[in-house]
């Protein structure tokens, strides 16, 4: 069997996404391509009709991670609580959905800086896809508490009714060991840099391109350890190639294709 991948999303040309699949398909040993195709969240139908007729599977970016989780007859554990897909694939004439965002966040946090998780306090921005993704995989990592910062706080208070230890982001609050920003550039909010972390506090911005932002590099000249989200790509999308293939894939392996 070849292969037909692809990922979805708009906007998309940027997407590295297919040298991944290439490099997971090499790894498996297995054939395949993989495209990217610009879906926008209004395209309900095509989105159908590209993973019932078109693609054996999918990665899937903003906006369309709600969307997907609608179209799917079957959702893995982490989709159906989080209501959110970056993965589809369709197998015995079903569309099958599944959500890794937040456990490659996990993984590629956990290898990059040589910690675990378990105890620390989180400031997170944003409560879209990703961050919905990543919440759900930081509070059974151990995390101390997720302090949420987001300009709609009734999607604040959806995340914080579903886990016990999320809470809308508080300015007075220094203790906080990892900063993580999943806002789209346009919507950015600002964590104050000098009153809102501890010494040596992990910073990680999930966008990619440009590779430091000027967001990230204010924690990168108050001396915190930072990174951007290749990690988080590479990671992700080794969960998710396993789940396809039911053959481990190592996120590191991955990773460096892109470096």
């Amino acid at each position: 069997m070849s292969w037909r991948l692809g990922v979805v999303g708009s906007p998309i040309s940027h997407s590295l996404s297919p040298r991944l699949h290439a490099e997971g398909l090499r790894l498996a040993g297995l054939e395949g391509t993989s495209i990217t195709v610009d879906v926008k969240q209004n395209e309900t139908a095509r989105l159908i009709d590209l993973i019932t007729t078109q693609f054996d599977a999918l990665s899937v970016t903003m906006p369309l991670k709600s969307v997907a989780a609608g179209l799917c007859d079957e959702l893995d554990e982490v989709a159906s609580r989080t209501g959110v897909v970056n993965s589809l694939l369709r197998r015995d004439g079903k569309i099958l959905g599944a959500c890794t965002d937040g456990l490659g966040f996990v993984a590629a946090v956990e290898a990059q800086f040589d910690v675990t998780l378990s105890g620390l306090n989180v400031v997170l921005l944003g409560t879209g896809g990703a961050a919905r993704g990543i919440v759900d995989a930081l509070v059974p990592a151990g995390v101390a508490q997720i302090m949420v910062a987001s300009r709609t706080p009734t999607n604040v208070d959806v995340l914080a009714r579903h886990y016990t230890n999320v809470f809308a982001y508080d300015p007075e609050d220094d203790e906080t060991d990892l900063i993580i920003n999943t806002t789209p550039a346009a919507t950015r909010e600002r964590i104050d840099v000098a009153q809102a972390f501890r010494t040596g506090a992990i910073v990680v911005d999930i966008a990619y391109d440009p590779a430091m932002t000027p967001w990230r590099s204010l924690y990168e000249d108050a001396g915190c350890r930072t990174t951007n989200g290749l990690g988080m790509l590479a990671y992700q999308a080794a969960l998710q190639m396993t789940w396809w293939w039911n053959t481990p894939i190592d996120g590191a392996d991955l990773l460096k294709v892109l470096q």
